[in-house]
């Protein structure tokens, strides 16, 4: 039995490193550090990918888009979202909600998530309403409180679309 609906649930996590840009939910985010990756590093929107690839039944964002292949070096992680939500498609599938939680201890990017919001839902070509963004530091333990890297985790509720098979 195909059920009308599928949860998936995604994490990503990168070091951060001075002089480097720092894109978070498809937003560029001024800060002294920015992520260390084979992509633009947006940790957001990795976590996202895999909870929706997840959720599809479709393996992972490192299966699909390698770090070891130069098409996705410098990549804006947009594109990769938009792929992503293309082969959810194609699996008959469009998004219900997605939960973000971002995780780091600075700089604090409250002012910055209706942006990322707005910036996930065109690239996902959905609602910014069906995008919640939530940030939080880790009262300066583990890595993140050590300004040493970023995380995020995501969450995806998919639904079947109107007339399709999955």
């Amino acid at each position: 039995m195909t059920l009308p609906f599928r949860i998936g649930n995604g994490y990503d996590v990168h070091r951060l490193a001075d002089g480097l840009e720092l894109w978070l939910g498809g937003v560029r985010v001024e800060h002294s550090k920015g992520s260390v990756a084979h992509s633009d590093g947006d940790v957001v929107i990795h976590a996202l990918c895999d909870a929706l690839l997840g959720a599809a039944g479709l393996r992972d964002i490192g299966y699909h888009f390698p770090d070891a292949d130069a098409e996705y070096k410098n990549i804006d992680s947009k594109i990769l979202l938009g792929r992503t939500m293309s082969m959810v498609r194609k699996k008959g599938y469009e998004l219900g909600n997605a939960d973000i939680v971002l995780c780091l201890q600075r700089p604090k990017v409250k002012g910055y998530i209706p942006a990322m919001q707005q910036s996930l839902a065109q690239a996902m070509q959905t609602d910014a309403g069906n995008i919640c963004v939530k940030a939080t530091t880790t009262e300066t333990l583990g890595f993140v409180g050590r300004e040493e890297g970023v995380a995020a985790y995501a969450v995806a509720l998919l639904v079947k679309a109107s007339g399709k098979q999955a």
